[in-house]
């Protein structure tokens, strides 16, 4: 039925893009709130004033998530060519995109969890430290229940940047959406195809928020 409105699309060319981007995005976005909540936790109880205070550790670690924040991701990338082969083996397709998406997206959500544990009220974290709470216990019984409808919306933004970099990933051979839109839409200069890719990356887009939000509306006490 589509072909009949865009003839130069391939359902099946279609789906199957669209089956590597989501693969791209659970997988990386899976990693991503593992070691975004693991950075961005241990980021804030180095941080001045708490459990863990250290100066050194917490500069160490605002440096590396900053630098690796703010590189461009298609220079992240190429940047990572050498690390991908290396753990990957190729430097095409899926499995290869992961490492360059999780180390783009990782630093960018650490910094999220950061700031939401930073709105934990002070209060609750103190009497869990009077009462003689472990860190282990503050961080799993205190700081991220109390944050999280912050780290929920924060890894919804994160996974929307995922989807967009794994389009951007596909223009150098890591397949999904970006790759259909781009060697099947504008080389061979079918704007059809393109048309439909890019509506199928704002469809997943669309979906990832909605999701996101209900769970938000769901764990917020407020």
């Amino acid at each position: 039925m589509l072909e009949q409105f865009f003839p130069h699309l391939k359902v099946d060319q279609l789906w199957a893009a669209t089956g590597e981007t989501l693969y791209m995005t659970a997988w990386s976005g899976l990693a991503t709130l593992v070691f975004g909540i693991a950075l961005g936790v241990l980021l804030f109880l180095t941080s001045r004033g708490q459990l863990l205070q250290n100066r050194t550790l917490y500069s160490i670690i605002t440096v590396l998530v900053n630098v690796f924040r703010s590189i461009p991701f298609i220079i992240l990338i190429v940047l990572l060519i050498p690390f991908t082969k290396t753990i990957v083996g190729t430097i095409l397709g899926t499995n290869a995109a992961l490492p360059a998406l999780i180390v783009g997206a990782a630093p960018f959500y650490a910094r999220l969890v950061e700031i939401a544990l930073r709105e934990v009220d002070k209060g609750v974290i103190e009497a869990s430290r009077s009462m003689g709470a472990k860190t282990h216990t503050l961080i799993f019984r205190v700081l991220i229940p109390e944050s999280s409808p912050a780290l929920v919306s924060g890894i919804t933004v994160t996974l929307i940047a995922l989807v967009s970099y794994s389009a951007m990933a596909g223009v150098i051979g890591a397949g999904g959406l970006g790759n259909l839109a781009y060697l099947e839409g504008f080389q061979r200069n079918h704007n059809d195809v393109t048309l439909v890719a890019t509506a199928m990356i704002l469809v997943i887009v669309f979906i990832i928020q909605f999701i996101g939000d209900r769970i938000t509306a769901l764990l917020d006490k407020r």
